[in-house]
């Protein structure tokens, strides 16, 4: 299909890439379909980026029908290319359906995507570390207060180019174990990437930084035992000549990192377990010197090491590594794999 681009007639000023940081600035355009019922989706179209109007009353802010995905495009030799559009696409249909708003044909959204990406080329980063983030969002504007599904929505896709997602030199986080509140239950919505998800966390986060932690350690939201995932991160703990994950029972995001980093450690040879893994089972990895590392995946920050993680009163500091961790050579094959500079086995990477 040919989506109509509607250019902007004030460009903005380029970022220089040192300054980019994650998240903080946005591109000229963005791509965007809008749905009603008994017409579907409709007026597929690239337009300049900026505020849109909604209604006081629109659904999304009260009953909160939101999802969003995250993806990236890269710079390589061949020209732009996107991290497994594929299955970004797949998992934003699966959060969709899980909040009953109306599916988008992927491959429309994938047009959709590439237009954009073809429309901003420019704006994207070729340094070590950068990458162009594309970030697709539905949301419910039907002005209406009843508690059932709208029966409008927008989609929007925009850009942002990005540097590294953890501020300041490469280091291994520090971590904080949340043992009495929880992210998401098994039911509920936490297997999607719904944004209720992420305003559930904020607070264990928040405190968690003041106390000099990076990030939040989610435990199951039944008895606090099993480790499911971090804030923003799926988590892997490598011991015993195996690397594991906990599984995918419904209330984490099942990530497209997370399953990248699986498909290469077993070409590696290297066993992967989905399964449970209590808190406890880990702390007794760590007394008995057989845990190796800890790491979290996840497209933002890709994979980040892990040195220390608490929860009341016990602090477990992972050795500093003397040679390449597992995680840094996955890190650097990930990489690699997303700017050209290493073969693309899986088939991961789709042109622009």
């Amino acid at each position: 299909m040919t989506i109509p681009v509607e250019k902007t007639r004030t460009p903005k000023r380029r970022i220089p890439e040192a300054e980019l940081g994650f998240g903080k600035f946005f591109t000229d355009h963005l791509f965007r379909m809008d749905y009603e019922e008994g017409k579907g989706w409709h007026s597929a179209r690239v337009e300049p980026y900026g505020p849109i109007p909604l209604d006081p009353a629109a659904s999304v802010l009260h009953y909160g029908q939101a999802i969003f995905e995250g993806m990236k495009a890269f710079q390589q030799p061949s020209g732009m290319k996107i991290f497994r559009p594929g299955q970004h696409a797949a998992r934003f249909a699966r959060s969709a359906a899980r909040l009953c708003i109306p599916p988008v044909d992927e491959k429309i959204l994938l047009e959709g995507v590439k237009t954009l990406l073809r429309t901003d080329a420019d704006w994207l980063p070729a340094g070590p570390g950068t990458s162009l983030y594309v970030r697709p969002v539905i949301f419910a504007t039907e002005p209406f207060l009843g508690v059932r599904p709208a029966k409008s929505y927008t989609l929007l896709v925009f850009l942002s180019p990005v540097g590294a997602y953890f501020s300041g030199p490469a280091r291994r986080l520090r971590i904080w174990v949340e043992r009495e509140r929880a992210r998401a239950a098994r039911g509920g919505i936490g297997g999607s990437k719904a944004a209720a998800n992420y305003v559930a966390s904020l607070l264990a986060a928040e405190e968690a930084k003041k106390n000099g932690f990076d990030q939040v350690l989610w435990l199951d939201g039944a008895v606090h035992r099993d480790l499911e995932e971090i804030g923003t991160m799926n988590v892997f703990a490598y011991f015993g000549g195996t690397l594991v994950t906990p599984a995918l029972e419904g209330s984490i995001l099942p990530g497209v990192t997370r399953d990248s980093v699986i498909q290469l450690a077993r070409s590696w040879g290297i066993p992967v377990e989905e399964r449970r893994l209590p808190l406890e089972e880990l702390a007794a990895a760590h007394r008995a010197g057989k845990l190796e590392e800890l790491f979290g995946t996840g497209t933002a920050s890709v994979v980040a090491p892990i040195g220390e993680v608490a929860w009341d009163g016990v602090t477990m500091k992972l050795p500093e590594p003397k040679k390449q961790t597992l995680g840094e050579r996955l890190q650097a094959e990930v990489a690699g794999i997303q700017r050209g500079e290493r073969p693309d086995q899986f088939g991961w990477l789709e042109a622009v």
